[in-house]
């Protein structure tokens, strides 16, 4: 018999918080993250705004002779998986810890230490590059330094799949738990991309809003007026456990993992599939392995980037797999709020529809306000809604170079 996989705790680090009570009450008014980037001087670059961590000191959570071994998307990730750990009221110790896994994505890893260490290169030759320059940046690290800081010795893996790596960490997770190599894994994304290179890079790509003026309006999915993503960071983690051992330890259960689907559209480097072809077939195994009906979702967080291209795919994709239920399904964006978080979008978004389906609350998509006839399913606009039995959710993250992985959470 399959194991049955559950949400047991959650944690984020996000321009809207980093307690899950604040976070979400933030999710729910439909308040912006969105302000000018302050990390560096934007002048000269098309696109100025992004969903910054304005506040952050790592300092007030590690040990600063740590912190300076640790890139920015490392130290978000340690931080966020102490916080879920504790929230799930989890023990990691000597009778646990082989049993205890961790499985963080990111899709770019410490990009900030790159661009340091090659300045430092340039300017005062080999010899002055960090010996801590390869083990900060690479994008394992955070899992690495995830298992280090909490004693997890079960299976570790990191998931680079661009924009759906939270996602892919996650389900990946869900598989060894299921497969019976953990009973436990910490799982989620990160990421710190907010820097000159990578702003500039994306900008290039013309992937980027440049509606500047008023910067907590700026990211509105499915709108007709959307002109690109806003660029965020913060991670996102969950813990999810085997079903038997949360009972026998007494666990609060936010949510059970019910589906994991994954596709790769085979088209493009950055642009979707046409009609989101590979986002339906990723859906469609989501929901098959999920061992529900399509009847049964009740709500779909959105990969919604706010970018001309995947939104109305992602809609066509919807309406392709749901056909005539697409019309009662709820549908939104929380990027309108957090900003794309890259390699960390999947895993906020978890959390996200774990305290959805907790709560009986669907997010709203914010600043939507000129419909797109292309893109006509209801995504919540503006406000939250109130939902009593909110049973099936599924949340979609898709990445450059075609690849796509969603998940199915359900009620349990």
């Amino acid at each position: 018999m399959s194991k049955r996989v559950v949400i047991t705790g959650l944690g984020v680090l996000t321009s809207l918080g980093m307690e899950i009570e604040e976070f979400w009450n933030n999710i729910i008014s439909g308040k912006s993250g969105i302000k000018k980037i302050e990390k560096f001087d934007t002048a000269g670059y098309p696109s100025k705004i992004g969903a910054e961590i304005s506040d952050y000191k790592a300092e007030k959570y590690i040990d600063n002779k740590e912190a300076k071994r640790l890139a920015l998307f490392t130290q978000y990730a340690v931080i966020t998986a102490r916080a879920a750990i504790k929230d799930a009221g989890l023990v990691i110790d000597d009778q646990v810890a082989d049993q205890v896994g961790v499985a963080v994505g990111s899709g770019i890893g410490g990009i900030e230490v790159l661009e340091d260490q090659i300045g430092k290169l340039i300017k005062k030759g080999p010899k002055r590059v960090s010996p801590f320059f390869i083990p900060m940046m690479i994008s394992n690290m955070a899992s690495g330094q995830v298992a280090i800081d909490t004693g997890a010795r079960g299976p570790n893996i990191n998931t680079v799949t661009a924009c759906a790596s939270g996602n892919s960490a996650i389900g990946e997770a869900m598989e060894i738990i299921k497969r019976g190599d953990a009973r436990v894994m910490i799982a989620g994304g990160t990421e710190a991309s907010i820097t000159p290179v990578a702003v500039a890079g994306f900008s290039s790509m013309k992937a980027l809003t440049t509606s500047n003026e008023q910067p907590e309006r700026a990211s509105r999915p499915f709108d007709a007026e959307r002109d690109g993503f806003v660029i965020g960071e913060g991670c996102g983690i969950v813990i999810i456990e085997e079903l038997d051992y949360a009972r026998q330890r007494g666990a609060r259960i936010y949510a059970e993992v019910l589906g994991y689907g994954v596709s790769a559209d085979a088209y493009h480097i950055t642009q979707p599939a046409p009609e989101g072809e590979g986002a339906q077939r990723a859906m469609q195994m989501a929901i098959a392995k999920a061992r529900i009906d399509r009847e049964d979702v009740d709500y779909i967080n959105a990969h919604g980037t706010s970018t001309p291209l995947n939104d109305k795919n992602e809609s066509i994709a919807i309406r392709r797999v749901f056909a005539g239920h697409a019309d009662k399904l709820m549908v939104s964006s929380t990027k309108s709020m957090t900003g794309h978080m890259l390699g960390a979008a999947g895993g906020v978004e978890t959390v996200i529809s774990a305290l959805g389906i907790n709560k009986g609350i669907v997010p709203p998509t914010i600043n939507y306000e000129n419909p797109d006839p292309d893109c006509d399913l209801d995504y919540v606009p503006n406000q939250a809604r109130d939902v009593r039995d909110l049973q099936y959710v599924m949340t979609n993250s898709f990445g450059f170079g075609g690849q796509n992985a969603c998940l199915v959470l359900g009620k349990h």
